[in-house]
């Protein structure tokens, strides 16, 4: 539910004097070098973890509270070993904090060990769909069905996020998709087909930017919502040997009424 907590556990044999960055969007948010003296929590841009992070020092696990939807996102823990980097006393040395302090992620060397959370979060009042869960690989189609026949004269409007995408009319000539439409943008371009007969939106090569709210209005009788999350590519680099875990990505239609739904990914 939102306002509760996550933990993401790093499942990683933490040694004393290993250094452990987690990021958030490639953006970091917390250094833990063992003890809350020499370690630092990071407001994060937009100031969205602010006061909102624990971490367990001897694992290395973070703890997200009062969670919202904006803390969606890729997370990423980066554990630098103490005998690879040379380091390991400039690892515990003591250090200001600086919590509104902006860090990029930068490369990593494959001697140090990644672990990646897709953490889903899923905020929508008052939702009312089938109950029906779709899941495609990226790049590949995903189509939202109606479930309806729909009449001649209906009219149909999809929209992504309030944005109209797609639109059926009676006549032919008023039909559009993304871009043709009015407040459509260049996101969905060429990839949009609609089904004249039902209403139903198929969207394709998709990607983790075609995540939102999709809704069907369909005047004047029904309105049916979706819920469309695309899941990216999770990376793991061991140590020895060198693997790389990849998840599918998704696509999730959530019917969803009032309470709100975390997801984490992981390898």
């Amino acid at each position: 539910m939102e306002g509760d907590s996550v933990t993401l556990n790093t499942d990683i044999i933490k040694k004393e004097h290993d250094k452990l960055l987690w990021y958030f969007e490639d953006t970091r948010i917390a250094l833990i070098n063992g003890h809350p003296n020499t370690s630092c929590l990071y407001d994060g841009e937009d100031g969205r973890f602010r006061d909102r992070l624990k971490v367990d020092y001897e694992t290395g696990s973070l703890i997200i509270t009062d969670i919202t939807t904006e803390h969606t996102g890729r997370y990423e823990a980066e554990i630098i070993r103490s005998e690879s980097s040379g380091k390991r006393q400039s690892l515990n040395r003591n250090r200001k904090c600086d919590s509104t302090k902006i860090t990029k992620k930068i490369s990593i060397s494959h001697d140090d060990t990644t672990k990646t959370f897709h953490v889903i979060i899923i905020g929508v009042s008052g939702v009312e769909t089938d109950g029906v869960s779709v899941f495609v690989t990226e790049g590949d189609s995903v189509t939202l069905l109606t479930g309806i026949k729909k009449n001649q004269e209906d009219r149909i409007r999809w929209y992504c996020n309030d944005t109209r995408i797609a639109q059926i009319n009676g006549d032919p000539s008023k039909t559009c998709t993304d871009v043709q439409c009015n407040e459509g943008t260049e996101r969905f371009r060429d990839r949009l087909k609609l089904d004249h007969q039902t209403g139903s939106l198929t969207i394709m090569n998709i990607t983790n930017t075609d995540s939102g709210l999709y809704q069907l209005k369909i005047f004047s009788k029904n309105k049916y919502r979706f819920n469309v999350t695309v899941y990216g590519e999770i990376h793991s680099l061991r140590k020895t040997p060198e693997i790389f875990l990849q998840a599918k990505a998704i696509a999730l239609l959530c019917c969803i009424k009032t309470k709100l739904a975390i997801y984490c990914v992981y390898d």
